[in-house]
């Protein structure tokens, strides 16, 4: 081994605490990286990739073929700025049954062959449907296996289609497929009421992009004939939610894990050269020149860079692969995996951000002449800091706090590197309450668990006595017992129905309440709740995936029915992609006229005991065979506990780099004032002064990065929560983002002194066991 070799192993043994910060901030750093990198790849690759392999439609649009001609639909696909057009196809949508048990609505389309120029489906299983009776289903619908027999009672004929096969639509245009001589068979009529037009453009990049060609195909048909249509930015962007979800935050950590590296480094690396003036004269007098100085010095942080670097290349693939495993199931792939070179411009990009910060600080030491550091050694700049030990002194505090509040002045570069790791410590655990927070409040929003009791009318029942097993309740005289009974507040009733929307595929639910809804834990984002029939209120995913806004009309098709509602508000709700709307009970009554309530949620009176009232109502709802409940734990939903879960790990490790970043600093004080302490000791200082006089010692710096860092961790949640809402295609209101308190703020700023504290304690515990013999013989 060369000298210089051995050198960089001498400095590298003999300073292990600083060797272990380095290791763990870039560990910390690289494996956020790698995270947010792959993430990022995959939220939009494999879609790209299969929209481009199959010609997706820039453009689904659903016409009324009341309003417009095949000949008129066909001549549209010759519109400027269209590239490509495939249809027009007929389209209805159909609730089906299986047996006694009843499917969600599908949207399905009469198709003769898999091929066209625009929206070339992949047959994944079985076959296509070539004949009147079968029917093929989109693949990863989850509706029935091959051979089911799907059952259409409600229509003339009630026709039955055996599913033969599934197959894949980059661009999600339809939930199944038939032959086009089976429209007219799942048609009331018994004529083709609607068209799918499936269009690419020459220019498709941008939202304006698209909008630009819906606004020419729309020019080119009849007024009115455009009854729907679906961007293929939107369906992008949903399938992309699942992944692009954990990015902004991930970025947030690894961009943390990256600032605090640089100053880890870049503090032990500087404490190193200012402790080691001696030892670098001794160096440059055998013979090594500055640039083999500077080189050491920088090997030193470099090796245990690499490691740490190493071990997060196989922390982030591995935490990366079952966040990957949902977006190559979407799309048939055999498994997706970080990509190479992602774990190659992370490494690199991080053992670079090492190696600068690292010669910024070891440039000192290459330009020091021989005899002065032979001459310096390790003291400091005399008269640094006497001020404020004289200040400190005249305080009614122990003769051992004061010294110890006085000494960051002594070495403020040192101090203000203190300040710094507690500060990036205190704002990144700022920042993860922030989000558990924030995430409680959408998991709030979703489960909408205001009430105090539910009732549940629909599934099995125990029927009344004496009365046949699995007797339906009467809704009305369940309705009447709540309302009587003494203690009964607030109450509202709701059932469900399944719905198409012209323009987007798969299925939405509509809730239709009976009675005020309003206080049931509906988090509105904008408009307001619905006050009147034909009005409703929508998640923010309905508008992208509708095209719609607060203020637009919107037609739902229900049981074969039509129905239109006004949207006058936005609400909070991730459940079922956002496919959900909201309206009262009197909306339905033309198209589901016997639409009962299927559950009731009620709040009791001020001063009622929810128990006691319990036990009362369902007295009164034996008889009914239905039964109240309390209010249920909320359901944490995978994604928000994978969310909690990779928060707590990051947190967990950055506030570690900033606990061992105060104890490299520390660590550095005390070696180099050993022989200080040594004589402290020798005047009669006890152990426990010692403690408490290198504890106190940081106390200062670290209620100042507290105070730091509080503001910079509320800063960066407003920052990256909206942005996580955004991928997730959700607008968050405030109540969701502002959740820290006056009192959380201060006891996380308080935290800081924690941090600091924690960190300083074993360099604290050691100078305290030092012999006194031992300190005064250091130099």
């Amino acid at each position: 081994m060369s000298a210089l070799g051995r050198v960089v192993r001498s400095g590298v043994g003999r300073r292990r605490v600083q060797t272990l910060v380095i290791g763990l901030a870039t560990l910390m750093a690289v494996t956020a990286s790698v995270l947010a990198g792959s993430l990022l790849v995959a939220s939009s690759g494999p879609f790209d990739d299969a929209f481009a392999r199959q010609r997706g439609a820039h453009l689904n649009a659903q016409l009324d073929a009341g309003r417009a001609t095949v000949a008129q639909l066909s001549a549209s696909g010759e519109t400027a700025g269209v590239s490509a057009a495939s249809g027009p196809f007929g389209t209805v949508s159909v609730a089906p049954r299986h047996g006694a048990m009843p499917l969600p609505p599908l949207t399905v389309v009469g198709r003769d062959t898999l091929e066209g120029p625009v929206d070339e489906l992949t047959l994944t299983t079985g076959s296509w449907a070539e004949r009147p009776g079968e029917i093929v289903l989109s693949a990863g619908g989850g509706q029935a296996p091959l051979g089911t027999r799907l059952d259409f009672p409600e229509l003339p004929g009630a026709p039955s289609l055996e599913v033969v096969g599934t197959a894949r639509s980059a661009g999600r245009t339809a939930d199944a497929w038939v032959a086009p001589s089976q429209i007219a068979s799942l048609t009331p009529s018994g004529r083709v009421g609607a068209y799918q037009m499936l269009y690419r453009f020459d220019a498709a990049a941008t939202t304006a992009d698209v909008r630009k060609g819906r606004a020419a195909v729309t020019a080119s048909v009849p007024v009115g004939a455009v009854t729907g249509a679906q961007s293929w930015l939107t369906v992008r962007e949903v399938a992309a939610r699942d992944t692009a979800l954990f990015v902004p935050f991930l970025v947030a950590f690894g961009v943390l894990g990256l600032v605090m590296s640089v100053l880890v480094v870049g503090n032990v690396v500087a404490g190193s050269v200012g402790t080691g003036l001696r030892r670098i004269g001794i160096l440059k007098a055998v013979g090594c020149t500055p640039s083999q100085v500077v080189r050491a010095y920088m090997a030193q942080a470099l090796v245990p860079a690499a490691a740490g670097a190493g071990l997060g290349l196989l922390a982030g693939n591995l935490l990366a692969v079952p966040l990957l495993s949902e977006t190559a199931d979407a799309y048939g792939t055999s498994g997706l995996s970080v990509a190479p070179w992602i774990d190659a411009v992370v490494a690199a990009g991080a053992l670079g951000v090492v190696t600068v910060t690292a010669w910024v600080s070891a440039w000192r030491a290459g330009r020091l002449r021989t005899v002065d550091a032979l001459a310096v050694g390790r003291v400091p700049t005399a008269g640094r800091g006497r001020w404020a030990a004289r200040r400190t002194a005249r305080l009614p505090l122990p003769r051992a706090v004061g010294l110890g509040l006085a000494r960051p002045f002594a070495r403020p570069a040192r101090a203000a590197a203190m300040v710094a790791a507690v500060l990036f410590g205190a704002m990144t655990v700022t920042f993860a309450v922030g989000l558990s927070s924030s995430l409680n409040e959408v998991l709030s929003a979703r489960n909408h668990d205001v009430a105090d009791v539910t009732v549940g009318v629909s599934g099995p029942r125990q029927g009344p006595p004496g009365g046949a097993p699995g007797a339906a309740p009467d809704p009305a005289a369940v309705a009447a017992a709540i309302e009587t009974l003494p203690g009964t507040g607030k109450c509202y009733g709701s059932a469900t129905a399944e719905a198409t929307v012209a323009g987007a595929n798969g299925s939405t639910r509509i809730t239709a309440f009976s009675g005020d809804a309003s206080w049931g834990g509906y988090r509105m984002v904008s408009g307001r709740w619905f006050d009147a029939p034909a009005e409703a209120v929508v998640p923010t995913q309905f508008l992208a995936a509708t095209g719609t806004a607060v203020g637009d009309q919107v037609t739902l098709h229900v049981r074969g029915s039509a129905v239109t509602v006004r949207i006058v508000g936005e609400v909070l709700d991730p459940r079922m992609d956002g496919m959900l709307v909201y309206t009262d009970a009197a909306t339905l009554k033309r198209a589901v006229p016997d639409l009962p309530a299927t559950g009731h949620h009620i709040a009791v009176s001020s001063g009622t005991d929810v128990g006691g009232y319990i036990k009362e109502l369902n007295s009164a709802l034996e008889p009914l065979g239905v039964t109240a409940q309390g209010r249920e734990a909320a359901d944490g939903g995978e994604v928000i506990l994978v969310l909690n879960a990779l928060t707590a790990i990051l947190t967990l490790m950055l506030v570690a780099v900033a606990g061992l970043g105060v104890l490299g600093g520390v660590v550095l004080d005390t070696v180099e004032r050993v022989r200080d302490l040594g004589v402290y000791k020798a005047l009669g200082t006890t152990p426990r002064q010692i403690v408490a006089m290198v504890l106190t010692s940081v106390a200062l710096p670290g209620l100042a990065g507290g105070a730091l860092g509080v503001p910079a961790g509320v800063a960066l949640h407003a920052m990256v929560m909206p942005a996580m809402g955004h991928s997730a295609g959700l607008k968050l209101p405030d109540s969701v983002i502002a959740v820290h308190g006056t009192p959380e703020l201060l006891a996380l700023g308080l935290g800081g002194v924690l941090i600091a504290v924690l960190g300083a304690l074993p360099p604290a515990g050691w100078a305290a066991r030092t012999r006194t013999v031992t300190a005064l013989r250091t130099e």
